[in-house]
């Protein structure tokens, strides 16, 4: 199963602070402990969202906010994709993690959806052009 494990923005990391040597060596570690066990599959931090925008969907129109955007506990820091057995591995491995913020800090994990989970509504002619989409990628990432 594949899981978005998703770092909550702070009142720092709104405020464009970057993390300490300490923690990067820590990350840095734990994220080497991931690649190895053939979990993870991508991570990044992201700007504040100061740095962002966001469109809204209405009908036909759509309409931008720039940032910043209020509510710190709703916004997103950072991310990784991992490739796990279960949600209580996923689980396992987040308490494991160096907490990635200077004070309290929520972490969140999301199981992605897969081709099944869409049932009858993925023809056989969408779940190709998924297979053949994701083929392109892996081949476009490879090199």
């Amino acid at each position: 199963m594949r899981v978005m494990v998703i770092i909550k923005a702070d009142q720092h990391s709104e405020a464009g602070e970057m993390p300490g040597e300490q923690l990067l060596s820590d990350m840095g570690r734990y994220n080497e402990e991931l690649v190895a066990a053939g979990i993870m599959q991508a991570g990044d931090g992201l700007h504040p969202t100061s740095r962002g925008a966001r469109v809204r969907f209405s009908g036909k129109e759509r309409s931008v906010t720039h940032g910043p955007f209020p509510d710190t506990g709703d916004l997103i820091a950072g991310f990784w994709l991992w490739q796990v057995q279960s949600l209580a591995e996923a689980i396992e491995w987040v308490k494991r993690c160096p907490n990635p913020m200077i004070g309290e800090t929520e972490v969140e994990i999301r199981p992605l959806f897969e081709m099944d989970d869409f049932g009858d509504a993925l023809t056989p002619e969408l779940r190709e052009q998924e297979q053949r989409l994701a083929s392109d990628l892996a081949a476009r990432n490879a090199h």
